[in-house]
């Protein structure tokens, strides 16, 4: 024998409580949705403006087995002093020079070549990071 339900006429009563549910689930999903990409826009908005001092590595070149020539761009903000770390590596990947850049020129944007120097032959060239003083200047 088969079971038969009752079936409300559609429209005549609202709407079902799983409809009510869904649309309920949908609106909370958007509003943490929207909420999390405002957070993440946040944070990344936070990091970006709170550098002090970015750089960009331009091109680097082995000119000897004790030394690397790095390319570097520098941009600042007006009056704003501190120093990018520079590093090199060798053929085993292990560290064979690392310098310290300081950059106290007034202006906004540096653009310079420098040399570090290596105790073996280097086979690359990165920018590990740049740091800001304790503030502008005045």
């Amino acid at each position: 024998m088969t079971t038969v339900r009752p079936q409300v006429p559609g429209g005549r009563y609202g709407r079902p409580a799983d409809e009510r549910a869904d649309r309920k689930l949908k609106i909370v999903g958007a509003v943490l949705g929207v909420g999390l990409l405002t957070l993440v826009g946040w944070f990344g908005y936070d990091y970006v403006s709170g550098q002090k001092i970015s750089a960009e590595l331009i091109k680097w070149d082995v000119t000897a087995d004790d030394r690397v020539e790095v390319h570097l761009e520098v941009r600042k903000g007006e009056g704003t002093e501190g120093y990018c770390t520079l590093r090199s590596r060798g053929r085993d990947g292990g560290e064979v020079g690392r310098r310290d850049v300081r950059f106290d020129a007034p202006g906004t944007r540096i653009d310079e070549v420098v040399t570090v120097r290596t105790t073996a032959r280097a086979t690359s060239a990165e920018l590990t990071g740049c740091t800001a003083d304790n503030g502008p200047k005045d």
